[in-house]
């Protein structure tokens, strides 16, 4: 055990004298020797997205994580909170059921129920600042119009933006606007125009060419592109046979789609000169360095996030934890060393 770990303070007394470790103080413990113990190699595990440093890799995929979290994990161990997608105006989201489990899965179609710009500034973001790490803002529309007058309504707030031009869920036919790259170039663009800030665009997984899509991206002024966003599935009812969501499509996301994902991140990395932030069924630090291995720079963790909502926290932890194992102060170094 460390010294932390054995320190009275971590330590739960029970009415009939008997003592035992208490995980969760532990767990919160903000222990400088935790990070970066006397001995060990100073480990770097930031990444730069555009003007914006992000103190580790790690961080939660959009809708996959709100404010109230800051109270159940150390979220100063990540590099940045991702928010919700915000649209330029309010909307309720899609007709129940909206999320089901299945055995390569889970399937979601929330529709992303938003406030529009002047209710998430006034009640969520206030909240998200408060939690000490950069908050990246998702924006959200139905056409490449819509996505520049969100951007110029937040304004100065959060540290950037992650274009969402592929969520499968809003529409019955689960299409998105990040399948075309003439779209995306016009989102980009007309985004750029109106913010200095890092922009993040988050791709499908449906499209005729990842590099495509992504060189679109980074030919308009993106700073990084995020592959990707659940695949557009239908879920059916095991008795009835008829569709469980009530928008009949979903997006499916968690483990399952990993091998997936791997491969349009292999694909994106070599395209592009910005950095791909790898999304899709990140559950443990081996998922990370997979990611890490074909090119990706961070990562994002959805789904695990709703079992083990210190899922991305423990990722993050991980790879600090094996770069100090492994005697390097660094990602790369870690990934040189396992296949030299």
């Amino acid at each position: 055990m460390t010294t932390a770990q054995t320190d009275r303070s971590f330590m739960v007394a029970l009415l009939d004298g008997t003592v035992f470790p208490d995980a969760r103080a532990a767990f919160f413990a903000a222990d400088p020797d935790l990070l970066d113990p006397p001995g060990t190699p100073a480990v770097d595990l930031s990444v730069r997205i555009g003007s914006l440093t992000l103190r580790t890799p790690v961080m939660p995929a959009s809708g996959c994580f709100g404010p109230e979290l800051g109270a159940l994990i150390p979220v100063t161990e990540l590099g940045a909170t991702v928010t919700k997608t915000v649209f330029g105006s309010a909307r309720g989201g899609n007709p129940v059921h909206r999320l089901t489990e299945i055995p390569a899965g889970m399937v979601n179609s929330v529709g992303i129920p938003s406030h529009g710009p002047a209710g998430y500034l006034a009640s969520l973001h206030p909240r998200y600042a408060a939690l000490d790490v950069p908050t990246i803002i998702s924006v959200g529309g139905h056409r490449p119009s819509e996505y520049a007058p969100v951007v110029a309504a937040l304004g100065e707030n959060g540290a950037a933006f992650e274009l969402n031009v592929s969520c499968p869920n809003l529409d019955r036919d689960g299409t998105d606007i990040g399948s075309d790259p003439a779209a995306i170039r016009e989102v980009v663009a007309a985004v750029r125009l109106v913010t200095v800030k890092p922009i993040i665009v988050k791709l499908p997984v449906l499209v005729a060419s990842i590099a495509d899509c992504a060189r679109a991206a980074e030919e308009a002024g993106a700073d990084a592109v995020c592959v990707a966003n659940s695949i557009p599935a239908m879920p059916l009812d095991a008795l009835t046979r008829r569709p469980i969501l009530g928008n009949v499509i979903g997006g499916l996301s968690g483990p399952s789609i990993k091998p997936i994902v791997l491969r349009l991140v292999w694909l994106a990395s070599r395209a592009v000169q910005i950095p791909v932030i790898a999304c899709g069924g990140v559950q443990t630090v081996d998922d990370a360095l997979d990611y890490f291995s074909v090119g990706a720079s961070a990562v994002q963790v959805g789904t695990a996030s709703f079992a083990r909502p210190f899922a991305a926290v423990e990722v993050a932890r991980g790879l600090r934890q094996r770069c100090q194992d492994a005697g390097v102060g660094s990602i790369r170094e870690l990934l040189e060393l396992e296949v030299s």
